[in-house]
Parts: C-alpha cells; sequence; structure tokens
C-alpha cells in the first residue's frame, strides 16, 4: 500500500488522495461501529431505536452511557461495546494518522540515490 523507501515520496495530490482515502474509510469503520452498537442496544437491551443510536454515540464518542440498562445481557453488552469503543478510537486515530506519519518517516529515510530496478534490485545510481 505504501512505497518502498527506494521510491520517491507521493506527490502533494497522490498523498493528499491517500490521505482522504484513508479519512473515508475511517468514517466507513466509525459507521459500521456505530451499527453494531445501534443494534446492539435496541435487540439486547431493549431500547428504542433513537435511545440505541444516542446510547451508542455517547459511548462511542466517549461519553460513558446515557440511559440505565436494566438487564444483565443489557449490562454485559454495554461493557463488550464500551471496550470495543475504547480500542476502535485508538485504532481509527492510528488508520488516520497512518498517512502522515509515513510521509514523514519517508522523507527522513528516503535515499535520492537508490533507485529500484525493474527487478525489484535496489543498488546505487
Amino acid at each position: 500500500m505504501y512505497e518502498h523507501r527506494a521510491a520517491a515520496p507521493l506527490t502533494r495530490r497522490e498523498f493528499a488522495a491517500r490521505a482522504i482515502t484513508h479519512v473515508i474509510l475511517a468514517f466507513c469503520l466509525l459507521g459500521l461501529a456505530l451499527g453494531i452498537g445501534v443494534a446492539g442496544y435496541h435487540f439486547v437491551c431493549g431500547l428504542s431505536w433513537i435511545d440505541s443510536l444516542y446510547n451508542a454515540s455517547m459511548i462511542l464518542g466517549g461519553m460513558g452511557p446515557a440511559n440505565e440498562l436494566q438487564t444483565d445481557s443489557g449490562k454485559a453488552f454495554a461493557s463488550f461495546y464500551a471496550l470495543f469503543s475504547g480500542l476502535f478510537f485508538i485504532a481509527i486515530a492510528g488508520f488516520i494518522i497512518a498517512p502522515f506519519a509515513h510521509r514523514m518517516l519517508h522523507h527522513f529515510h528516503w535515499d535520492e540515490s537508490l533507485e529500484q530496478s525493474d527487478d525489484g534490485d535496489t543498488s546505487r545510481a
């Protein structure tokens, strides 16, 4: 997915396209995670759709639960969803930061004198 250190860094336009792709994919994953939470709160906890959306959004956003849950299965789901949400936040942050971190590190390690040949060998020019 990313260029080899012997390859030149991407142009600004190509890098912008990569960064935008990462952000779009992150939002798609966020929608999927929110959908899991909404479905879980609705079917496991017995909340209405709007309350399920509200609770899932609050947990995923790191604010905490909005409604008190009455069932043990609902409390168990909320616990696992809260743990999932915390790890999900870290993963998505890393996913969004990855192109920027890679570009910065690529500039540090890129050696213009290295050229990659057609067979994949790197040699000094």
